[in-house]
């Protein structure tokens, strides 16, 4: 599958992979008495990966690292920020309720990242119907997770 079919498919495998991510990384935080070792290792394991990937599909991208913006390495900043809190949180919140504010975070930052065209994102206006639309997801996703 090529084009948005695959895109749609590769983001909706990863939204699945998210509370699955939570739920391991918060079992093994339990396991092992600290969420934040377990972070450190959730991170080598992606780091091993990324390298992988990285000099399978272009290995001369790593060599251009230092030509790019510095302010764009602070999305690993994000990432940090959610393995750590996602590790430390879903035991104590439960995955589907810290999954749930994931998605409400996700929903309003993404709407007004796309609205503004932020980070280089294409540009997509939030209009009413976009504004409903998100806020009836909003609402489907706290209706599912009360249910």
């Amino acid at each position: 599958m090529s084009g948005n079919g695959g895109y749609a498919l590769t983001m909706l495998l990863a939204g699945m992979g998210i509370p699955i991510l939570a739920a391991l990384n918060a079992a093994l935080g339990q396991k092992i008495g600290n969420p934040f070792a377990t972070g450190v290792v959730l991170f080598g394991v992606a780091l091993i990966v990324g390298i992988v990937a990285a000099l399978v599909t272009g290995p001369g991208a790593l060599s251009r690292l230092g030509e790019a913006p510095k302010h764009l390495f602070t999305a690993g900043l994000f990432v940090a920020f959610y393995v750590l809190s996602i590790t430390f949180v879903a035991p104590r919140f439960g995955v589907g309720n810290a999954v749930f504010f994931v998605l409400l975070g996700q929903l309003v930052s993404a709407a007004v990242i796309d609205h503004f065209g932020l980070f280089g994102a294409r540009l997509s206006p939030l209009s009413l119907s976009r504004t409903v639309g998100i806020a009836v997801m909003a609402v489907g996703v706290w209706i599912a997770q009360r249910a």
